[in-house]
């Protein structure tokens, strides 16, 4: 029986980039807390979040592959999550403006056979990403449109939030919400080749 490729998040985003790469899969969002405890770099943070998503989901299966991806915005030592309310909405991106920032973005992939979690991979991608000055006039409008509320950094890259984005240094892909690079890389090295799957053809998100 062929093994069901499942993405486990609930983000729109990750889902229209993993239907970008033609594969059958099914999304079932994950509800673990993203609280960690000690005090993790970006990178070692990411990947704790993605493999928690991957496993929390993997423990539900019988047989499949479970993607868990968890995105991060670090300014120097500090992390920005998703903004709570406008207000900090604002106050990040006055933050982040005229200065670069690096986005981590982590994958964890889970295999489980026979309702047992077999093999796991997990890694991590880093962009450099420049966002210019903003007035407060722009920052307030953009928060208005809603788009920075559920996103780290409290802005889109492939929304309106490109217009105050001089440049980015790395993977496009990794600061929308999962490297595709990597995810590529990652799927070969487990023995699931992108090029020739073998998942389900039933399970279509």
């Amino acid at each position: 029986m062929p093994p069901e490729l499942v993405l486990a998040s609930a983000s729109p985003r990750r889902k229209q980039m993993l239907k970008t790469l033609g594969l059958p899969f099914s999304v079932h969002p994950s509800s673990v807390t993203e609280e960690v405890p000690g005090d993790p770099t970006p990178g070692e943070l990411v990947e704790i979040l993605a493999a928690k998503k991957a496993l929390a989901v993997a423990h539900t299966k019988k047989q499949a592959l479970v993607i868990g991806s968890d995105t991060v915005v670090a300014l120097g030592d500090e992390i920005l999550g998703k903004p709570a309310d406008e207000t900090e909405a604002c106050q990040t991106l006055e933050r982040l403006q005229g200065q670069s920032h690096q986005v981590y973005t982590g994958i964890a992939l889970v295999e489980v056979t026979g309702g047992k979690v077999n093999r796991r991979l997990i890694n991590h991608r880093v962009t450099e990403v420049m966002v210019r000055n903003m007035s407060r006039e722009e920052i307030e409008w953009y928060v208005s449109t809603g788009e920075p509320m559920d996103k780290a950094g409290a802005y889109g890259l492939q929304g309106t939030g490109s217009l105050w984005v001089d440049w980015i240094d790395g993977c496009y892909t990794n600061v929308v919400g999962m490297s595709l690079p990597l995810l590529y890389d990652m799927m070969n090295e487990m023995g699931y080749p992108v090029l020739k799957p073998s998942f389900s053809p039933e399970n279509k998100a």
